[in-house]
């Protein structure tokens, strides 16, 4: 279930959470000023990121049995660990319990949740191996999952739509890299993903245009974004082997909080980025554990 990436996932609701305008309410929560009864959206909203995290990620092996018994022999159901009709069941109860507590918000946190699973199968299944397909299906996963966390309050999911396209480039790149972490991938393809990474930092700063976006609150974390992902992304660019591209994959998964953190101090201020920003260390003491990629 790779525990490291679903809290990359939190993250991701985190942000859309703030950019419905709730990130007030959660301000207000740690101040004492309310009860914790007007958290209990987003407390679904995480379980159901959860389920449908987790539930990718698990399709994922189920579909990849075949191929990882000669690439990745060690994984759970080459290894016999895990049979892989008990992986298909484990991954259909997760994706139950995400579309389930997605409905508990609202019905179309339910339509965006059972979206999310029909994408995740598609991936798994069909466009993973494809070099365009597969990084654009990956990234609308990630799109509707920030979708997702802005569905605490339907009536802006019309409003701040585009703000999906931000993970839909950022998780293209990881996407588009990530086909060569087991033979190697091409210069041109790290050269690409380099290119969408530096649309996703401008974009972010970018938002500074909206009224109720502060661009100097998101600065910081934009900076320690570029600073993260960069200096990895271009290694791998210059020098396609594997292991350079499975260091930048990592480190762009884990990276996800910290582009997340940079968009919701825009839209919530700067204490609630650092709120964000603490899954961090979370998620990469998870990483140590658990694989990643």
């Amino acid at each position: 279930m790779r525990p490291a990436n679903i809290v990359t996932a939190w993250a991701d609701i985190l942000l859309g959470f703030a950019a419905s305008g709730s990130g007030i309410i959660f301000v207000q929560f740690i101040n004492g000023e309310s009860n914790f009864s007007v958290l209990i959206p987003l407390a679904w909203l995480l379980l159901a990121t959860t389920g449908l995290y987790g539930g990718g990620i698990v399709f994922n092996d189920v579909f990849d049995a075949d191929l990882d018994a000669k690439e990745r022999p060690n994984r759970a159901i080459p290894s016999g660990r895990v049979s892989r009709p008990n992986a298909t069941l484990l991954g259909s109860i997760l994706f139950a319990i995400g579309i389930i507590a997605a409905f508990q918000v609202s019905l179309l946190s339910a339509a965006i949740a059972t979206f999310i699973t029909l994408s995740s199968l598609l991936y798994d299944s069909l466009s993973k191996h494809h070099p365009f397909f597969g990084p654009l299906n990956m990234g609308l996963c990630r799109g509707s999952n920030l979708l997702l966390g802005v569905s605490a309050v339907p009536a802006i999911i019309g409003e701040r739509w585009y703000l999906a396209l931000i993970p839909v480039l950022y998780i293209a790149a990881i996407t588009a890299i990530s086909q060569g972490e087991v033979h190697g991938g091409k210069k041109i393809t790290g050269i690409l993903a380099l290119l969408l990474i530096a649309i996703v930092l401008t974009a972010v700063l970018a938002l500074g245009l909206l009224e109720d976006y502060t661009a100097i609150a998101a600065l910081p974390f934009a900076i320690l974004l570029a600073i993260r992902v960069l200096p990895k992304f271009v290694k791998a660019a210059r020098e396609p082997i594997a292991e350079n591209i499975r260091n930048a994959v990592r480190i762009g998964v884990l990276s996800l909080i910290v582009l997340d953190a940079t968009v919701a101090s825009g839209f919530a201020g700067l204490y609630y980025g650092l709120l964000v920003l603490i899954l961090l260390p979370i998620s990469m003491k998870l990483a140590q554990l658990f694989a990643v990629t």
